[in-house]
């Protein structure tokens, strides 16, 4: 399925790059990361522009998590519960995501992104939670844009050797993504406790 996907990205190029991302971020089970760094490697070898290619992909990523955070918000828990599994959103995940949003708050939807089996289930989540649209898509276009960002630059940086790089990134992503994770809570609190004593 992985190399009919990338064939289809190939041929359809920044169109492509956009549905599929934006599916992937539903819930589909597109492999992102892999995706991201074939549009890298397309625009390595000069197929694809990079600017454009780099656009395509946030949106993608941001109308996906949007589409999910309006389901979210119109059929709640209950349509999750019932249809979830059969796209990859258990409920085993969707608890892995109520205990990071406990522990981030909202910077978890803008962390999310790097945490596979989370990011998918962010945009739900704070659906479900009732945020405003506005405060949803203030924390989740960044975090789309950087995302995007990480691996279709590496991904062009890559070159040939863009699938093993995917791979290997995907296999570290979790450990890669608590770091950020922690750094950015990290940083958050001391830049608040540097206002307080201001």
């Amino acid at each position: 399925m992985e190399q009919r996907i990338l064939g289809y990205l190939a041929r359809l190029g920044y169109p492509g790059i956009f549905a599929s991302m934006m599916l992937g971020l539903i819930g589909l089970p597109i492999p992102d990361e892999v995706l991201m760094a074939f549009t890298g490697y397309l625009v390595y070898r000069g197929d694809l522009i990079y600017l454009p290619a780099l656009l395509s992909a946030s949106a993608g990523a941001i109308s996906g998590v949007s589409f999910s955070y309006w389901i979210g918000r119109r059929f709640g828990t209950p349509l999750l519960e019932k249809y979830g599994a059969r796209i990859g959103l258990t409920e085993e995940k969707l608890r892995r995501t109520e205990k990071w949003f406990t522990r981030f708050g909202r910077y978890a939807v803008t962390l999310s992104y790097f945490i596979p089996g989370v990011r998918h289930l962010s945009a739900y989540s704070a659906g479900i939670s009732g945020w405003p649209y506005r405060t949803f898509l203030a924390y989740a276009a960044p975090g789309g844009l950087v995302w995007a960002f990480v691996f279709v630059t590496l991904g062009r940086m890559a070159g040939r050797s863009w699938l093993t790089f995917s791979h290997t990134m995907h296999h570290y992503l979790l450990y890669i993504g608590y770091g950020a994770a922690a750094a950015a809570l990290v940083g958050w609190r001391l830049y608040k406790r540097r206002r307080e004593e201001a």
